[in-house]
């Protein structure tokens, strides 16, 4: 294999970024006119079941599950194959056109609000709920989700990408992020092996944030990626996933805007409690 040298100056190709060269692009904004439906709740989601559009629909389940009826959502989904994200209601929302978005009209004014840590962080603060309110134990809390905001893109776009979609298979670097992942997932491991969950004895938005990425992995939901990472070597990370994955809210959560896998387990729009029980797509599909 010839190695590659890079131009003096880089040009898009757009030919080259392997199963989602579609929706890649080196520009922002808007392509294309397309309004964003709006229900009936005040929190609207724009979203889809990846990891980081599973962290808000699991918490929004928690809120609900906790009492919070202010917490109730319209949850719409968001077809990235298709581009959707790049509709100009969508990117109104959300400059950067990433899932998932969320639109807050219980105020005088709408709140836009973009980023899957932004969004937790909000929320908890809105309804007083898995966030510590101050001291140690709410800096012990935000250091854990803001680990995950800034190591996730290095499990998903760095060794997810190289390791199960890109065009072909380059050794240096599908080696160099599964040693990165790896890292990361000793990191929780050793944390693990003190506490309960993330931020000590309560489960919060950092276990929230962190579990669609590191507990779908050790669960073998991600790239098919358990035995090469040997994820069973992380006891102590497989012990919370489990944890966490049996709570209902987080069953609820995974359904949520899902357009893959079983169809018992896709529920492709959220506008109610009972749409969990009426709407999902073996339903549908009958």
């Amino acid at each position: 294999m010839t190695d590659y040298v890079p131009p003096r100056v880089w040009e898009w190709n757009k030919d080259n970024g392997g199963r989602f060269a579609s929706i890649n692009r080196p520009v922002a904004g808007a392509t294309h006119e397309q309004a964003l439906p709006v229900g009936q709740h005040p929190l609207q989601l724009y979203s889809l079941a990846t990891p980081n559009g599973v962290k808000v629909t699991i918490m929004l389940e928690e809120l609900l599950a906790l009492g919070h009826a202010g917490a109730e959502y319209d949850a719409w989904p968001i077809r990235i194959n298709d581009g959707d994200q790049f509709g100009s209601g969508f990117v109104a929302v959300n400059p950067n056109s990433k899932i998932p978005a969320l639109m807050d009209r219980s105020g005088a004014e709408p709140v836009r609000l973009f980023e899957s840590g932004a969004i937790l962080t909000y929320l908890a603060e809105k309804f007083g709920a898995f966030l510590p309110a101050s001291g140690a134990a709410r800096a012990e809390c935000l250091s854990w989700l803001f680990w995950q905001v800034g190591s996730g893109p290095f499990v998903g776009g760095g060794f997810g990408h190289f390791y199960a979609y890109a065009p072909t298979k380059i050794a240096y670097a599908i080696d160099r992020f599964a040693m990165e992942a790896k890292r990361q997932l000793d990191v929780l491991d050793r944390r693990l092996a003190e506490t309960r969950f993330l931020a000590g004895d309560d489960y919060t938005i950092a276990d929230m944030a962190a579990w669609p990425w590191y507990g779908g992995l050790v669960l073998g939901q991600l790239y098919d990626a358990a035995e090469f990472l040997s994820v069973g070597d992380y006891t102590h990370v497989r012990r919370w996933a489990d944890d966490i994955a049996a709570r209902p809210a987080v069953i609820r959560g995974r359904m949520v805007n899902r357009l893959f896998g079983d169809p018992a387990e896709q529920l492709h729009e959220r506008h109610d409690a009972t749409d969990f029980d009426t709407r999902t797509q073996d339903k549908l599909s009958d």
